[in-house]
């Protein structure tokens, strides 16, 4: 019973943040882009991205998912969740969009994203700040998540932990939003904002 009314709710939503993402991501790139999607899902976001009226001409989205289920929106590849089937430096950006928190190896992804990406990532997850922020970050991603089935592993950053990772990873800032707007104005307050993160990262 619970789950139906959650994915109702899930909607609108989920269309509010594909219209703030694909907005975020299209108005960066630059004409015949290869991006890669990684952690697609049914490709949503990336159908968004060239359905956009600011995408440049020629840009190319391809996604990448452990499993491919058909009837995506994009290209899919599937991958054995170690080594992404793409030679090295083989797409300009790589998009990461709330898939890292999920991952349970974060540092092998972010390693084989920079192997792949010869330009730029573009990166979103949810961080702790605020008052009771773990615990709402918990109940958003439970709640996104538990209808479809996909496990959550409650694993989040705090906002001056960005910087560490980066480093570590071989990406530096260009951008970085430590706000966002993400969600209709009730979930919003709530949900977005400060608990949101996104950058959009150089490959060194």
């Amino acid at each position: 019973m619970l789950a139906p009314v959650m994915k109702a709710l899930h909607g609108p939503v989920y269309r509010r943040r594909l219209e703030v993402l694909s907005e975020m991501i299209a108005e960066r790139l630059r004409e015949n882009d290869r991006v890669l999607d990684v952690g697609c899902g049914g490709g949503a976001l990336g159908a968004a991205i060239l359905a956009h009226a600011k995408c440049p001409r020629g840009v190319t989205v391809t996604g990448l998912e452990r499993a491919v289920r058909g009837g995506e929106a994009i290209p899919v590849v599937a991958y054995d969740g170690v080594r992404m089937p793409f030679e090295d430096k083989g797409f300009d950006v790589v998009i990461v969009a709330d898939v890292l928190h999920h991952e349970e190896h974060p540092e092998r992804l972010l390693a084989e994203v920079r192997r792949v990406c010869r330009g730029h990532l573009f990166f979103k997850d949810h961080q702790i700040c605020g008052v009771l922020g773990y615990q709402r970050i918990c109940f958003i991603d439970w709640a996104a998540n538990a209808p479809y089935g996909v496990p959550c592993l409650y694993r989040y950053h705090r906002p001056r932990e960005w910087a560490e990772r980066w480093r570590g990873a071989g990406f530096t800032p260009v951008e970085e939003w430590r706000t966002i707007d993400l969600y209709p104005a009730g979930f919003n307050i709530a949900f977005g904002r400060r608990l949101q993160y996104a950058a959009w990262l150089r490959a060194d």
